[in-house]
């Protein structure tokens, strides 16, 4: 059993020297593991980090009925067919900020949503109203009650809609990009945020057969599609860890 460490005792007076494999990026991991849900297929994932987030994410997936195998410490093969039209797991959903990409994913899947506000580490808090603010413009019925954000497309399913977001968010961006791109028409999202992750997010989901242009720009384009099928990606190193060891060396 994986447990937390308490602290870190460090004996300093020794040069630094060989080699290191960056791990995958955390914050691309725990997007496009919830993306898996908007796939007819199977997916295989490789450069997965070997970390807490993700290891929550797949019990969550395996609670709703995904099939999960693990070809590597690093590799997965998800496959989301017949995964249930069902809630996320409360006690699951609470440990981890990144849970609130299951809104996205769900809504964009089966239409409706209803998860619990997300928890995990203590930075403060982060508020979701740009996300709620691009659901709605697709047409999404959201509320926040009872320690849950509950979102309902209308009939028909989501619409494409033009969003600007009032600041610039990777998680709403993010959650937007997976709830738009099984939309009906064109979602475009101004002052996007632009962080590497979210090039992977839609790089993985562009592999898969959306049809998202701009990512990496402050504006972003989605031209919603019928399906997505499954197909094999790569998540990119996490640049926070390739820095941090740069940085010591």
């Amino acid at each position: 059993m994986n447990r937390p460490l308490d602290k870190f005792v460090i004996t300093g007076g020794h040069r630094l020297k060989g080699e290191v494999t960056v791990s995958g990026a955390k914050n691309a991991a725990v997007a496009i593991l919830p993306a898996a849900l908007l796939i007819n297929g199977t997916c295989r994932i490789e450069n997965v980090p070997d970390i807490s987030d993700v290891r929550l994410l797949l019990e969550i997936l395996d609670s709703m009925g995904a099939k999960i195998r693990r070809l590597s410490p690093n590799t997965l093969e998800l496959c989301c067919t017949n995964v249930r039209d069902s809630e996320a797991s409360d006690a699951l959903v609470r440990r981890i900020r990144a849970s609130y990409y299951f809104i996205g994913a769900q809504l964009g899947r089966f239409g409706h949503a209803r998860v619990a506000l997300p928890g995990g580490c203590n930075f403060g808090a982060r508020p979701i109203d740009q996300h709620i603010k691009g659901f709605e413009a697709m047409g999404a019925m959201v509320e926040q009650s009872g320690g849950y954000v509950c979102a309902d497309a209308p009939k028909g399913g989501l619409r494409g809609g033009h969003i600007y977001l009032d600041i610039v968010s990777v998680g709403a961006t993010m959650n937007i990009l997976l709830a738009a791109v099984l939309c009906s028409g064109m979602t475009i999202i101004e002052n996007c945020a632009k962080e590497p992750h979210i090039v992977d997010l839609a790089n993985f989901l562009n592999a898969m057969g959306a049809q998202i242009s701009g990512a990496g720009t402050d504006v972003i384009k989605v031209r919603g599609v019928r399906a997505l099928h499954g197909g094999s990606y790569s998540i990119i190193p996490d640049q926070i860890e390739a820095g941090t060891y740069m940085a010591a060396a």
